[in-house]
C-alpha cells in the first residue's frame, strides 16, 4: 500500500514507523500531537508550509527502502 496525501498522519507512523525520522526531518514534529490523529498529510504538510508531492514521494521511498 502507498502512501497518499488523504491518510492521516497517525495512520502512517503507525504503519509505518521507518517514516518518523522523515516526517520530523522536515518540519513535522507533532506526530504524536491529537491534531495528528485528525489530520491528514497534506494538510499537516500546507500547515507546515511543505511540498506535499514531494514529501509523499520520500515517505513512499522510505517505506519502499525498508521493506528490501
Amino acid at each position: 500500500m502507498k502512501i497518499t496525501k488523504d491518510m492521516s498522519i497517525a495512520s502512517i507512523v503507525e504503519q509505518y514507523p521507518e517514516t518518523i525520522p522523515v516526517l520530523q526531518q522536515v518540519g513535522m514534529g507533532c506526530l504524536g500531537c491529537a491534531i495528528a490523529h485528525f489530520e491528514n498529510i497534506e494538510q499537516g504538510a500546507l500547515a507546515h508550509g511543505i511540498d506535499i508531492e514531494g514529501l509523499i514521494k520520500v515517505l513512499n521511498d522510505t517505506v519502499e527502502g525498508a521493506a528490501r
